[in-house]
C-alpha cells in the first residue's frame, strides 16, 4: 500500500505566497515523477508542475516564473512554492507520485484547498 498526503493550503491574499508539502509512504521502491496537478470547479484537473527522479521540472505556463517544484528525496516528499498568488489560482492541488514497489503505478493524494481572495 502506499499513502500519498498533501498539506499546507489554505486561504491567502493576491499577491500572496503558499508553499504545499507532500509526502509519499508505504511500500515504496522508488519514485520516479512526482507532481502537482490542480482542478477547480467546472474544469478538468490540470498539470501545473512535474519534477523527475532526475530532477528535471516542467511548468504550467500559467505558473511558470511564479511557482518552483522541489523535492526532498530521502523524505519522499514534494513541495510546490507558490508566489504571486492570484484569484485564478484557486482550486484544490493534488499530489501524484508514480511509485516502484509492490504495486507501481501512479497514486493520488486527497487534494488541498487554496484559496486566493482578490
Amino acid at each position: 500500500q502506499v499513502q500519498v498526503k498533501e498539506s499546507g493550503g489554505g486561504l491567502v491574499q493576491a499577491g500572496g505566497s503558499l508553499r504545499l508539502s507532500c509526502a509519499a509512504s508505504g511500500n515504496i521502491l522508488r519514485i520516479n515523477d512526482m507532481g502537482w496537478y490542480r482542478q477547480s470547479p467546472g474544469k478538468q484537473r490540470e498539470l501545473v508542475a512535474v519534477i523527475t527522479s532526475g530532477g528535471s521540472t516542467n511548468y504550467a505556463d500559467s505558473v511558470n516564473g511564479r511557482f518552483t517544484i522541489s523535492r526532498d528525496y530521502a523524505k519522499n516528499t514534494v513541495y510546490l512554492q507558490m508566489n504571486s498568488l492570484k484569484p485564478e489560482d484557486t482550486a484544490i492541488y493534488y499530489c501524484n507520485a508514480f511509485v516502484v514497489g509492490g504495486t507501481t503505478g501512479g497514486f493520488w493524494g486527497q487534494g488541498t484547498q487554496v484559496t486566493v481572495s482578490s
